[in-house]
């Protein structure tokens, strides 16, 4: 995908804050036409407003959970745009969960419907018609170093963002052969509501505004996999090689996420 492609038609799901917005207005700044969705309508509608050339880009507020109002977001965009050349499955969710407490259970089936089932809900309506267009498209998936290794407390969002990688790897190799470029990014700490609410101490913590510009160019480049910023790839491969039972003497005491009250 060359540099003039980077400034093509993009559609972005969980736009409205955080890692989705500062996609939006890194590809609204080379020119992007945008298809932007997100559950919080006011929200979106307000940073359309305030990108380049907003009266091109079209909002959708929908629940990514709503499978058919994303797949009509999807048919609506094409059709409008002759089609799509970049996806990006950004909404996600992230709550602390223990195993030993029922009530979490509904919070495990929340976050993987959200992080893993609404990703391929994201992607289905595009595959076929973006095979017809002949041009480089990307279908893209932000997942996250945490899916690397589990974490204490936070094994529904650890297990979704792996699941989101593996995922994307049998992906491409479903469409290795067609014009379509599987891109996974896996963001460490990006400075965003999300971390905002985290206990912990953030190594390598990274503006969203930098993260989007390196996103974007990982993207262009049909990177198959690509964590940011690179300090936390780094670290993702040696936690990955720790033996099971040092990681486990290291991590076992690490501090939690919140956990989602009842209601």
């Amino acid at each position: 995908m060359t540099a003039a492609a980077e400034a093509g038609r993009v559609f972005i799901t969980g736009a409205s804050s955080g890692i989705g917005a500062a996609l939006a207005r890194e590809y609204a700044a080379r020119g992007a036409t945008l298809g932007l969705a997100a559950r919080r309508g006011d929200a979106l509608s307000a940073l359309v407003a305030s990108l380049p050339h907003a009266q091109r880009h079209r909002s959708y507020a929908l629940d990514v959970l709503d499978h058919a109002a994303l797949a009509a977001a999807a048919a609506d965009f094409m059709a409008a745009n002759g089609g799509a050349d970049v996806v990006i499955a950004s909404a996600g969710i992230s709550h602390g969960t223990l195993t030993e407490r029922p009530e979490d259970l509904p919070v495990f089936a929340s976050v993987f419907a959200t992080n893993v089932t609404a990703t391929v809900a994201t992607f289905a309506p595009f595959v076929a018609a973006m095979k017809t267009q002949g041009t480089p498209c990307r279908l893209v998936a932000i997942g996250s170093v945490a899916g690397v290794r589990g974490m204490r407390g936070a094994g529904a969002y650890c297990a979704s963002k792996a699941a989101v990688h593996a995922y994307c790897e049998s992906l491409r190799l479903e469409l290795h052969a067609t014009n379509i470029r599987v891109v996974t990014i896996a963001p460490g700490y990006i400075d965003t509501p999300m971390t905002r609410n985290n206990r912990f101490p953030m190594p390598f913590l990274m503006p969203a505004e930098r993260f989007a510009a390196q996103a974007v160019r990982a993207i262009a480049r049909g990177d198959s996999y690509r964590v940011l910023p690179w300090q936390m790839g780094v670290a993702a491969k040696l936690l990955r090689a720790l033996p099971n039972a040092l990681f486990d003497r290291v991590f076992a005491h690490a501090p939690t996420k919140h956990r989602k009250e009842a209601v």
